[in-house]
């Protein structure tokens, strides 16, 4: 009789332990990790009380109750997400390398790019070929004295940034090894342009062969440092000639001829994992880019379209991607600043307009403009003198300062990882806006903003499951739990 009741115990046992494995694969109830910033900053990235993911309740009677109902629908898959961050301008790098002990330039590179921790996990950055208004001084990396040239390159060197961005980005690679690296320049060298300046002109037709050769070297360069290149965008706000810094004027005929008969190619023979986006410029003139991708010997070089946020609607980029659908959408620049003291605006703004709609509208990165400022919005030479970086940091003492651009990034960063998908979330409009992920473990993720005064009671539905919130007044929130894979 033991013996027989031992064998009983043992084939319940192992009965139960299928049962539990069947029910937790086919997701079962569980927690779900509720992330809370308010306007008032009462609350900033916030873990609250878990909430239960259980068996969904009526809709109507939820809806009668006054309550927002999100559906997700995790079979509705979207675009692939590459990450989340912001760019290491030559500002960023020289107050992270050289302004901050190395105890707490340690402290804020794990900050940013990794996830142990209080980690936030930004896996996206954007350099600058040469200088950008960010940086103490304007260059390029052929700078030639005036009225001479260059054209083999003789004189090419990345010198300039070794100091500072390069040190940067390394670290950063050294946290986050996923770390998906873009560049942009602001100008082509001086002797390339007309004006023979790196300030105003535009890029002569005769120089198109040497700049392709200089970026392609660019790339190059940073290879060989340990620093790979995922992506050129050939111009800086092509649209736009800036009277006191580096910027040149590069129309949409030539930016395809440019692409069609030098960079694309060479790209294509020497550095085939380097993409080519084109525009990185405004919403406020999409016919610029769809003038490129309609030149099919342009366009399949092109990989998609980089976007900023100074004019026009955030709606252009889901337009422009549904009239050239097999082209890549990224969000590539936009910079708070002192401009817009209220912090709770800018709560809602950079996470509604900057993280869920630009994500709704087909974009695989997102990226913000400085990393990193000082307590003066600088260092910076000509250009935007009240920007405003991710981090502030004391020149001084090294002290870092989490700005409203940290916690909007970080609600989409910390729970939505390289390789996610977007999934298909029904829509919240001006007052509940949302986006839904699902990352490649089966986890899911969930941001939500309450633009409105009061709060809001929502209730999530996915998967023959869901869960109640009440998100606090004028709040951003982000949900994850663990889904079926």
């Amino acid at each position: 009789m033991p013996r027989l009741r031992a064998r009983r115990r043992r084939a319940t046992s192992a009965l139960l332990a299928s049962l539990t494995f069947y029910v937790s694969a086919a997701g079962a109830a569980g927690p779900v990790q509720a992330w809370i910033t308010t306007g008032d900053q009462a609350r900033l990235l916030s873990r609250e009380a878990d909430v239960r993911l259980d068996k969904t309740t009526d809709a109507g009677k939820d809806e009668d109750k006054g309550a927002a109902v999100i559906e997700i629908d995790p079979a509705t898959r979207y675009q692939e997400i590459a990450g989340f961050g912001a760019a290491i301008t030559d500002a960023s790098a020289y107050l992270i390398q050289q302004r901050m002990k190395p105890t707490q330039r340690a402290a804020l590179m794990r900050e940013l790019f990794g996830r142990d921790g209080d980690g936030i996990g930004l896996s996206f950055t954007r350099l600058t070929i040469g200088a950008s208004d960010f940086s103490r001084s304007h260059y390029s990396f052929d700078d030639m004295p005036p009225g001479q040239q260059d054209p083999q390159l003789a004189r090419f060197s990345i010198a300039p940034q070794r100091d500072t961005v390069l040190p940067v980005v390394k670290a950063a690679l050294a946290v986050n090894p996923q770390l998906k690296v873009m560049a942009s320049p602001w100008s082509a060298p001086g002797w390339m342009k007309s004006g023979d300046s790196l300030v105003k002109g535009t890029l002569k037709p005769e120089a198109f062969d040497a700049f392709a050769r200089y970026l392609n070297r660019y790339v190059d360069a940073m290879k060989a440092e340990g620093v790979p290149i995922s992506a050129l965008t050939l111009q800086n706000e092509p649209h736009f000639e800036p009277a006191d810094y580096p910027g040149m004027r590069v129309d949409p005929m030539k930016r395809a001829s440019f692409v069609k008969g030098h960079l694309g190619p060479l790209l294509a023979r020497a550095n085939p994992g380097t993409a080519i986006f084109d525009w990185d410029h405004n919403w406020d003139e999409p016919e610029s880019p769809a003038i490129v991708l309609s030149d099919p010997q342009a366009a399949k070089y092109v990989s998609g379209v980089a976007w900023h946020c100074y004019g026009g609607d955030v709606r252009a980029m889901g337009r422009l991607h549904a009239l050239f659908p097999s082209r890549d959408t990224w969000f590539t620049e936009c910079s708070g600043g002192r401009w817009s003291p209220d912090w709770a605006k800018n709560l809602q703004y950079f996470t509604k307009t900057l993280v869920i709609d630009t994500t709704r509208g087909w974009a695989r990165g997102v990226l913000l403009w400085n990393l990193a400022l000082d307590e003066n919005d600088g260092p910076h030479l000509g250009g935007c003198k009240d920007c405003r970086g991710v981090v502030t940091i004391d020149a001084r003492t090294g002290a870092v300062t989490r700005n409203v651009e940290y916690y909007a990034l970080a609600h989409a960063s910390r729970f939505v990882r390289p390789g996610a998908w977007r999934i298909g979330s029904s829509d919240g409009g001006d007052t509940l806006p949302n986006v839904a992920f699902r990352n490649r473990d089966g986890s899911m993720a969930l941001l939500v903003a309450n633009g409105t005064a009061a709060p809001r009671e929502i209730v999530v539905r996915v998967e023959g499951q869901g869960f109640k919130y009440v998100m606090p007044a004028g709040s951003v929130g982000s949900f994850t739990w663990q889904g079926g894979r």
